[in-house]
């Protein structure tokens, strides 16, 4: 009996050790099958502590509030809405703030009236406080000579005490030149407006150099459209001519 033959008694045919090569195959796929069910709930499993604090973070963040030290079920954390933004009304000044400036301005009327006192006693300067601030107004012929924008020697020294004065507190300043109905015709000032606005550059000029911040300050000319007197009478048309420095109650920029 060849080798062969007696394989094939004992029931083993030509490919008898190979029928059983299937196993390995599924155990194999047994094992890989396995490995993959294990990490599927490896990956589904939540760090339910880890989860709670970012929750909480985020929750805190998002709501402006402190982190909650309390912790809370997975399951109550409920999103909540954010809280609407409304624009915010802009702040009204304090209680005290128009006394305040109401003061401010009686103690600059007190000391321009001081420093020019002999002006004040015969009318060439006259002062007058109203809600919206402090009028000094001052008679042209103190500081120009007719049809002139140039300013005197005299008004220099007066004017640069007011300035520095002026340079202590941070109201805005208008200075306004005014003028009376009688034309003017010359080379430089061709009419009134010229010359009213010429005046009140000057003063806004020396008050500069004087230390006062120029954002304070407006230079305006009016001519003849703002009267305070009648200009039918040569008292009148005196007083028209004249330049108005008006500090505004609000301190502050423009």
């Amino acid at each position: 009996m060849t080798p062969r033959t007696a394989r094939r008694v004992h029931g083993e045919g030509e490919d008898g050790p190979h029928r059983e090569r299937w196993l390995v195959s599924y155990a194999d796929f047994i094992t890989l099958m396995f490995a993959f069910f294990v990490v599927m709930y490896a990956t589904s499993t939540v760090n339910e502590g880890k989860y709670r604090v970012v929750s909480d973070a985020l929750f805190s963040a998002f709501r402006h509030t402190t982190p909650v030290t309390r912790v809370e079920p997975v399951a109550n954390l409920v999103p909540q809405p954010l809280p609407l933004l409304r624009p915010r009304p802009p702040k009204a000044p304090a209680n005290g703030a128009p006394a305040v400036n109401e003061q401010r301005l009686r103690n600059l009327a007190g000391l321009i009236s001081e420093m020019l006192k002999p002006l004040v006693q015969t009318g060439q300067v006259r002062l007058a406080q109203t809600e919206k601030g402090l009028a000094v107004e001052i008679n042209a012929s103190v500081l120009f000579a007719p049809a002139q924008a140039v300013l005197q020697p005299d008004s220099v020294v007066a004017l640069t005490t007011v300035a520095q004065t002026l340079a202590t507190v941070d109201n805005p300043i208008d200075v306004e030149g005014h003028s009376d109905v009688v034309p003017i015709g010359t080379v430089l000032y061709p009419s009134n407006w010229e010359l009213s606005s010429a005046r009140a550059s000057s003063v806004v000029r020396l008050f500069i150099d004087t230390g006062v911040a120029p954002e304070r300050l407006v230079a305006v000319g009016y001519a003849a459209t703002r009267p305070v007197d009648s200009n039918d009478t040569v008292e009148g048309r005196a007083r028209n001519r004249r330049v108005t420095l008006f500090i505004r109650a609000e301190p502050g920029g423009r």
